[in-house]
């Protein structure tokens, strides 16, 4: 079997390819994610998840270069701007506030890189309508949702109480959570990462 290795310290990545029985290591990149983003502000969300996710692969294949190594990467994109992990919880109620009753994007970008070359990627997006939900609601949600106010750029977790702020999901469920799994279990198995 082919080393596989996910640049990533996202715990929801590993949990999705964990539940897949997918055989994997983690070594985090050290890519500041923040310069990548202000020296190409130019580009769309949907581009610059996977400028990410490529950086991410290139930077641990880099390091070790006999391995495949998985990049991922999720932009958040609201009325046309992409949207930042809040810094702190007091910030999630304006965000919330901004997306009730509308729809926002969530881009996917992956990035399998050998030897610091790129060799597969792909780019999927995510439509979700929040729903017109209640003040009383908000309150509530502010009140237990914790971690996922912060862990996440929409300020919910989709697996969690999060899936109570939408109306309709347009999405594979595993892009929502940043990791579309289906097209990367194919090139697993083109790869002999995992079985066919």
């Amino acid at each position: 079997m082919t080393d596989f290795v996910l640049a990533s310290g996202s715990a929801i990545r590993r949990q999705v390819l964990e539940q897949a029985n997918v055989p994997f290591r983690v070594h985090k990149s050290g890519v500041d994610e923040d310069v990548l983003k202000r020296e190409h502000a130019d580009l769309s969300p949907r581009d610059m998840a996977a400028l990410l996710a490529r950086a991410k692969a290139q930077d641990v294949s880099g390091q070790i270069p006999e391995a495949f190594v998985l990049g991922a990467d999720q932009t958040m994109e609201l009325d046309g701007q992409l949207l930042d992990k809040l810094p702190e919880r007091s910030l999630a109620r304006d965000r919330l506030i901004a997306m009730r009753g509308k729809v926002h994007y969530l881009h996917s970008g992956l990035s399998i890189c050998q030897g610091g070359q790129e060799i597969w990627t792909h780019q999927q997006t995510s439509t979700l309508h929040v729903r017109d939900f209640s003040d009383e609601f908000l309150d509530f949600y502010l009140d237990t949702a914790g971690f996922e106010l912060t862990g996440s750029v929409g300020a919910y977790a989709y697996e969690g109480l999060g899936s109570q702020l939408f109306e309709k999901v347009e999405a594979d469920y595993f892009a929502v959570l940043g990791l579309p799994l289906i097209p990367l279990m194919d090139v697993l198995r083109e790869k002999k990462v995992i079985l066919s």
